[in-house]
């Protein structure tokens, strides 16, 4: 039963061990998750960020090449149609600072208007990259990156507009110097799609990995907590084992204990003394070998009936030597409950049967004691009348010699009687 319970104590984890490790652990994994997230949202905001601003570069050194050629309207338009057609760009656009849709890759939205919920005028002036996320006609997620828009650092003029009976654009370049370029602003914008499944499928990625850091984690407090309770436990048998240990060979009455096989596993020294037999012959030996038939008989009587047996034998130690022996003898079951062994313990009744002797003997005395008081009182009642007559005699017959000598014989015996009786 002790060993059950000491394994129950460290193998059973109290509550508040798992809330403890619960609150400690979760905010952390909690935080880093929500970190990794966010530097991953950081990090896609960056790359959209660079693909759209070299994308506005490339098409601003394509035009600037284009200019050199003297290219019209037509090339442009075409250029920004060709660029525009890798996959992940949405649309690749040209305003003036009012929001007027100058060129587009769909040439049928040219005409119309674009981005004018901002600060057009402030972004026309700027060449630093900025950007938007937004939804587009489809409810996409589109990234949007925008700057101005200028090809080149000379003092040109873009002119855009459609020929008469034509819907395509027309791009003229007037080369008057002293007129200010044109301030239009270049919008591309940048389909989210694959980059937002790639960073939900990060995002799923980081908080499945922070649940099984979490879990590991909380594992590993609970085994610390284990490993202590283990260690606690232990300590504890190891002391209790000691003490036990100890109590078994000092206690003042023989033990000893019995495998299923027969064999003796402990014998402590008070066993030895009452039986006159070492322990080192004794451990490991049949019970039926070394012990007397009186000791080991009771194990048959285990056998056959169980539960507990309690007897006073006569023990022959020696070639004609009994001694009284008081004897406990029990079955020793194992945690499961099968049979484990037997115990059985005895005392030495000699002592007590030569204490128990001398009690009836002082009985005795204190009862003869008791008789001799009365008898003497009894005695002393009539010496008393004696001496008492004998003194009245005395005095009376003072003046007769004879009588009173023989008064004074009397008191005298009746003196030495009494102190015969005392």
């Amino acid at each position: 039963m002790m060993g059950r319970k000491e394994k129950r104590s460290w193998v059973t984890i109290p509550p508040w061990i798992i809330i403890g490790a619960v609150v400690i652990l979760a905010p952390i994994f909690v935080f880093v998750a929500l970190e990794n997230i966010h530097k991953q949202k950081e990090s896609t905001t960056r790359l959209l960020l660079e693909k759209g601003a070299a994308l506005i570069r490339s098409f601003e050194a394509g035009t600037r090449t284009g200019m050199g050629m003297r290219w019209g309207g037509l090339q442009v338009q075409k250029l920004l149609m060709e660029t525009a057609q890798q996959p992940d760009i949405v649309y690749l656009l040209i305003t003036d600072r009012n929001g007027n849709i100058l060129a587009h890759n769909n040439p049928s939205k040219i005409g119309g208007n674009h981005g004018r919920d901002m600060n057009l005028g402030k972004i026309s002036q700027s060449k630093v990259v900025k950007w938007r996320q937004i939804m587009d006609s489809s409810g996409a997620n589109v990234f949007e990156v925008f700057r101005k828009f200028s090809p080149t650092h000379r003092h040109f003029r873009l002119l855009f507009g459609k020929t008469k009976g034509d819907d395509r654009v027309r791009l003229r370049i007037s080369p008057r110097k002293g007129e200010p370029f044109s301030r239009l602003i270049i919008f591309v914008g940048l389909d989210m799609g694959a980059i937002e499944a790639a960073r939900k499928e990060d995002a799923r990625n980081t908080v499945v990995m922070a649940l099984i850091l979490l879990l590991i984690g909380f594992a590993g407090i609970i085994s610390l907590f284990l490993a202590q309770g283990y260690r606690s436990a232990r300590t504890s048998l190891s002391k209790v084992k000691a003490f036990s240990d100890s109590l078994v060979e000092n206690m003042p009455i023989g033990l000893l204990a019995i495998d299923v096989d027969g064999k003796i596993t402990s014998f402590n020294e008070t066993a030895e003394s009452v039986l006159q037999l070492s322990a080192a012959d004794a451990l490991g030996k049949s019970a039926r070998q070394v012990l007397p038939q009186q000791i080991w008989t009771l194990i048959d009587k285990l056998k056959a009936g169980g539960g507990i047996i309690e007897e006073e034998i006569d023990c022959p130690i020696s070639v004609g030597k009994l001694i009284p022996l008081e004897v406990i003898a029990t079955l020793l079951e194992e945690e499961d409950g099968t049979l484990g062994g037997y115990v059985i313990l005895f005392r030495d009744l000699a002592e007590i049967q030569r204490l128990r002797e001398e009690i009836d003997r002082s009985r005795r005395l204190a009862s003869i004691g008791r008789l001799a008081a009365g008898i003497a009182h009894e005695i002393r009642n009539p010496l008393s009348s004696i001496k008492g007559f004998a003194t009245y005699f005395m005095e009376r017959y003072k003046d007769i010699p004879e009588d009173q000598k023989t008064a004074e014989i009397m008191v005298q015996e009746v003196e030495r009687l009494n102190r015969v009786i005392g």
